[in-house]
């Protein structure tokens, strides 16, 4: 995968992340979110293979599944973050 390729996929995980974060103040449970977030990065990624040029699929189906992976990527930046929080705070 090169860099630029690398990037596109990076990008779909901070989108996600940061719309996880406007979502988690709604009142949608927040037990839904890896799902919200699943299904957001699937739809990215298939946006992002006509958008980004360099974007690291040949088809949709690739696409679909970097999105995926990206989105439930964003999931695992929130709960380091929190997991990092939690560890601060208690000692």
């Amino acid at each position: 995968m090169q860099l630029m390729g690398l990037t596109c996929v990076a990008s779909i995980t901070a989108m996600v992340y940061l719309i996880a974060c406007l979502i988690r103040v709604t009142p949608i449970q927040n037990k839904w979110l890896p799902v919200i977030c699943g299904a957001l990065g699937g739809v990215l990624g298939v946006v992002a293979k006509f958008v980004m040029p360099q974007f690291p699929a040949n088809d949709i189906f690739d696409a679909a599944a970097i999105g995926i992976a990206s989105g439930f990527a964003a999931t695992g930046v929130n709960q380091a973050f929190r997991a990092a929080q939690r560890r601060n705070a208690g000692g």
